[in-house]
C-alpha cells in the first residue's frame, strides 16, 4: 500500500519548474493514430495516465516508447492500426474513450469498451456519439461494446450540448479526414484544444478556431508524422501556487503560460495573495493571512473544476466563510470528509461547501479518493501541525503529477513516499 508522510509547517521557498500537460498529451497521443510513420512527442510528462495511453496504441498495433536517450519525449511508430480498444485499458482511465474518433477516422470501424462512471461523477459518451453520427458514422451498442462505422466520414455540423473536453477532442480528430468541412458549435474552449488543433495541423490538417465558440475542420485526405512539443501542466501549475500560499511560503512557479492560469492568479490575488506575472513564469508569496473567497467551478476560461479541491484547502484556512460550488462534476467533494478530519470546518449543500476558515490543521491519516482529492490533502498535510500520513491505495497522485514529492522537498518540504 502507498503512503505518503507529510511533516507539516514547512514554507515552501525556491523556484520549480513545471512539467508537460498530462492532458494534452494525452489527446496528442491519440491523435498519433491519425499519423502513418515515426513522430515525436516531446515535453510529455511521466505519469500513470501517460504510461496508460501508451499501453492503448500499443494494443492497437502502434508502437510506442518513451525515448532512453531523451527526457520527457515519446516517440511513435504508427504503421498499423487495430480497430478494438481493450477494455482493461479503457476502463482504467476513461479518458482514452476519446481513441473512438481517430480509429474510426483511419480505419472506417472502432470499437471501444463503455467507459462507465467514475469516482468524481459520470462521464456520458453520449456526446461524441452525437458527434459521429453527424459525420455519417452508424453507431450501435452491443456487449458493453461501442461499435462505430463509416466507409467514409462526411464533415457535418456539430452543437454540444456541453462543452466536453472528450467529446470536442474526439469530434475534432475524426474530422480531421472526413470529406468537406465540420463545425462543432460549443466546444470545449481549455488550452488543451488548442494545443490538440495545433499539433494536427503541424500534421497537415486544416483546423481553425480552436479556442473559441465555433471550431472549422476542413477534412484532407491524409496526415503526416511530426515532432511536436506540448504546453506546460496548468493544473500542476496552479497546485504549486496553492502551495506557496497556504504554506505562506514564496515561490517561482517556471516554465508555465501565464495566461493558461489566469483564473487561478486572480482568485489568488483576491484572497490576498501576492502575484507577479512574468513572461513564462509567476511569482507567489503569502507572507500575510489569507482573505474568504468564493469559488465557482466552470468550463473554460471559467474556474477549473480540476483546481477546485486544493482551492478548498486553501480556503479552509482563510478568514472569514467561503462558498465552494461545483457545476461540472456532481460528486467531486470527496475530499471534504477527510479535510474535516484534519479540522477544516466545512459543511456540504447540495453542489456547494461552505467553509469557515480555522486558524490550523492538524494531521491526521486520511484517504485519497481522486487525483485532485489527493492533491488538497497534500496541501492540508504541507501545512498541518503533526505528521500527517495519506493513503494512496490507487496511485491516484502518480496519474497526474510527476515527482510532486521530489518537487515539494526541492522546496524546502518534508515529504516521504512509503
Amino acid at each position: 500500500m502507498r503512503k505518503i508522510i507529510i511533516k507539516g509547517r514547512h514554507k515552501l521557498e525556491g523556484e520549480v519548474q513545471i512539467s508537460g500537460s498530462k492532458n494534452a498529451s494525452l489527446a496528442i497521443l491519440a491523435a498519433t493514430i491519425l499519423l502513418p510513420g515515426k513522430s515525436i512527442i516531446r515535453n510529455v510528462p511521466n505519469l500513470l495516465d501517460v504510461q496508460t495511453i501508451i499501453r492503448v496504441l500499443r494494443a492497437l498495433g502502434i508502437r510506442a516508447e518513451y525515448s532512453r536517450s531523451q527526457l520527457n519525449t515519446v516517440e511513435v511508430w504508427n504503421y498499423n492500426v487495430k480497430h478494438v480498444a481493450p477494455y482493461e485499458l479503457v476502463t482504467k482511465m476513461r479518458a482514452s474513450f476519446f481513441v473512438i474518433g481517430p480509429i474510426l477516422a483511419r480505419k472506417g470501424l472502432a470499437k471501444i469498451p463503455l467507459p462507465g462512471g467514475c469516482a468524481i461523477g459520470s462521464r456520458p459518451v453520449n456526446l461524441h456519439i452525437k458527434g459521429l453520427e453527424a459525420l455519417g458514422a452508424t453507431v450501435t451498442i452491443e456487449h458493453g461494446f461501442v461499435i462505430v462505422k463509416a466507409d467514409k466520414l462526411k464533415g457535418g455540423n456539430v452543437y454540444l450540448d456541453f462543452p466536453s473536453v472528450g467529446a470536442t477532442e474526439s469530434i475534432m480528430m475524426a474530422a480531421t479526414l472526413a470529406s468537406g468541412e465540420t463545425v462543432i458549435e460549443n466546444p470545449a474552449r481549455e488550452p488543451e484544444i488548442i494545443d490538440l488543433a495545433n499539433f494536427l495541423n503541424s500534421a497537415g490538417a486544416k483546423i481553425s478556431g480552436a479556442g473559441t465558440e465555433e471550431i472549422k475542420i476542413t477534412g484532407v485526405s491524409e496526415l503526416f508524422p511530426v515532432e511536436y512539443r506540448v504546453i506546460p501542466d496548468r493544473i500542476e501549475a496552479g497546485t504549486f501556487m496553492i502551495a506557496a500560499a497556504i504554506t505562506h511560503g514564496n515561490l517561482r512557479v517556471k516554465g508555465i503560460i501565464p495566461e493558461h492560469v489566469e483564473s487561478t492568479l486572480r482568485k489568488l490575488s483576491e484572497m490576498g495573495v501576492i502575484v507577479k506575472v512574468l513572461e513564462n513564469e509567476v511569482g507567489i508569496s503569502a507572507k500575510n493571512g489569507l482573505r474568504a473567497a468564493d469559488v465557482k467551478t466552470m468550463p473554460y476560461p471559467g474556474f477549473p473544476t480540476d483546481m477546485q479541491a486544493q482551492f478548498t484547502a486553501l480556503l479552509s484556512l482563510a478568514k472569514g466563510t467561503s462558498v465552494v460550488t461545483e457545476t461540472v462534476f456532481e460528486n467531486r467533494f470527496m475530499h471534504v470528509q477527510e479535510l474535516k478530519r484534519m479540522g477544516a470546518d466545512i459543511k456540504l449543500e447540495g453542489q456547494s461547501a461552505i467553509i469557515n476558515g480555522v486558524s490550523e490543521l492538524s494531521s491526521a491519516p486520511v484517504k485519497v479518493s481522486d487525483l485532485r482529492a489527493g492533491a488538497a490533502l497534500v496541501l492540508a498535510g504541507l501545512v498541518a501541525q503533526g505528521e500527517t500520513i495519506i493513503e494512496d491505495r490507487d496511485h491516484h497522485l502518480e496519474r497526474g503529477y510527476e515527482n510532486l514529492n521530489k518537487k515539494l522537498n526541492n522546496l524546502g518540504a518534508d515529504v516521504r513516499i512509503v
